[in-house]
């Protein structure tokens, strides 16, 4: 059992490493807040899956309050990636930035110049 808990952790690990270096290598916030939240979430659920396998090996019985920690991750950490991007978009249309439409080839639509009624 040991020898399947180090090939989890292992696992674990990589995935969080190859979400750090999406984080530092892509160039927009969009594209950088990607591979961290896929990295974190795969990672910890192999690394936590490590826990239970070692756990369960040593105490001789099921030990599955690991798999709580589990839940709270896959659902906290998505919930919190589609929070972020939100609010990365409610500001950039705020200022008048489209990222997205400028992305896909379309110019960002120009605001409608306000008049000075004096």
């Amino acid at each position: 059992m040991s020898t399947l808990t180090g090939i989890l952790v292992v696992l674990g690990a990589v995935f969080a490493l190859a979400g750090s270096v999406g984080l530092l290598t892509l160039d927009s916030f969009y594209e950088r807040v990607h591979p961290p939240t896929m990295g974190a979430t795969l990672g910890t659920g192999l690394i936590l899956a490590a826990c239970v396998v070692h756990f369960s090996d040593v105490q001789q019985r099921v030990v599955l309050h690991h798999v709580l920690i589990g839940v709270f991750m896959f659902i906290t950490t998505p919930v919190t990636y589609m929070i972020l991007v939100r609010a990365a978009l409610y500001r950039d249309a705020a200022e008048g930035r489209d990222h997205l439409a400028s992305r896909h080839g379309a110019s960002p639509p120009s605001r409608p110049r306000q008049e000075d009624p004096a």
